[in-house]
Formats: structure tokens, sequence, C-alpha cells
């Protein structure tokens, strides 16, 4: 059965199974013969029935769940977001619309030589409002613009208790701030940023690739190398 290219309510698929994908529950669109939709290779997902966002996920980051509607033994799971951070490995999973209610703040370094000239850009978005940050940082490496960027975002938040959004292609920064990886360098700063996400009620990380297209991190990545001319 070929699927529908847009389908847009649950009633134009026949099926939906519950699953686990990346952590969370979700429900997986099936065909008439109960088997899964698939398209290029991805299969069909929401995560509530009654609400119009779906997206093509990859097969193999759907995890079934047993009958008490828990994940088997051994599946991947991802933190409490309450317990900390909550990390999203790839924003086109993200529901849309996502950043009507939240604060999202799209950060990037820049350097020149590393270490060499260092500075960050930051883009955030609230509702209608929107704020625009490029600074120098001296000498620096690129790691360290990676995390300032992030810690400079943060500290423009005036509300803590709305929940944030911080879009970063740093994998190293994700690491240390959502995996639990311990510091070898940049301590304080690393202690500082930590210190600063607790304050938060919600906050999440989502990884982006660098480069990509995504407006809105590209527009970060100019602003951090503006931040370089003339230094």
């Amino acid at each position: 059965m070929t699927p529908p290219t847009h389908p847009k309510t649950p009633d134009d698929i026949p099926h939906w199974q519950r699953m686990q994908f990346k952590g969370n529950k979700v429900w997986v669109a099936l065909d008439a013969d109960q088997k899964p939709l698939v398209k290029n290779g991805k299969q069909l997902i929401k995560y509530q029935l009654d609400q119009p966002h779906e997206y093509w996920v990859q097969p193999s980051n759907l995890v079934p769940l047993d009958q008490a509607g828990t994940a088997p033994a051994g599946a991947k799971t991802r933190k409490n977001p309450r317990s900390g951070p909550r990390l999203t490995d790839d924003a086109s999973a993200l529901p849309e619309g996502l950043c009507n209610n939240a604060i999202c703040i799209y950060t990037d370094g820049a350097c020149s030589g590393n270490p060499g000239p260092a500075g960050i850009g930051v883009v955030m978005h609230y509702k209608e409002n929107q704020k625009e940050i490029s600074r120098y940082l001296g000498i620096g490496t690129n790691n360290i613009a990676e995390l300032e960027a992030i810690r400079t975002g943060l500290l423009a938040v005036k509300n803590r208790q709305l929940p944030v959004i911080v879009f970063t292609d740093s994998a190293y920064a994700l690491g240390l701030l959502t995996k639990g990886w311990k510091a070898k360098q940049n301590q304080e700063l690393v202690a500082d940023i930590r210190k600063l996400v607790s304050s938060f009620k919600q906050i999440r990380f989502v990884k982006v690739k660098g480069h990509a297209g995504h407006p809105e991190n590209e527009r970060a990545d100019q602003l951090a190398v503006a931040s370089l001319k003339g230094k």
C-alpha cells in the first residue's frame, strides 16, 4: 500500500500502534494489513492522535512496547525532563510550533585558529520578540566559544519560569550539559553553565547540524563570524 503523502487526521490511517521513539511514547501508523506505513524508508508517527503534527522517522529509532506499555529491558530511554536538561538529537523530530510558546535560543561560536580570536553569535525568539547578540571574546578555543554562546543566551533570558529550548551544533557542549561528560578543560565555565541551567524550570537542548541551511543557526554563525572582523 502506498502511504498518503499528507495524512490530515487519525481517520486517514486505518490503524495506529503504540511504540517508543527516542524515549517518548508515540503512535506509529499501520496500513489496512496492520503493517507499518513506509515512505522513502521511513515510518509515520504522531505524538498525539488528536493533534495534526506528524513525522517520518527512521525505523531503527522505534522500539516496541510490551503489553504493559513500557519499553522492553535494554531499550534506550531518555532522562526525565524534570530531573535535568533534556536532549533532542534531531531538530526535525520536534513538533511543529514548539517555539510558539517557548524561548528558542540559537547559539554558535567562531574561532580563527584554535586557539585564536574567538566570538559568539546568539539569536533568540519568543513570540513576536527577537534579539541578536554578536560579541568578540578575545583569544580562545572553539569549544570555549560554543559554551560561552550558550551561557550568553541563557543569561539573556529574563523569565526563567518559561520553557527554553537551546539549539547548538556543538557535540562537545551537548555532552557536557546533557550527557554527564566530565569536563577535563574549561571546568569553571562548564560548572557556571550547569548551575545556570539548573535555575530554569524547563529547558531542552537540541542538536542541529551546522551549515545545513537552518535559518536561525546560520544567522547565529554569521553573528559569531562578524564579531571577529577587525580583530
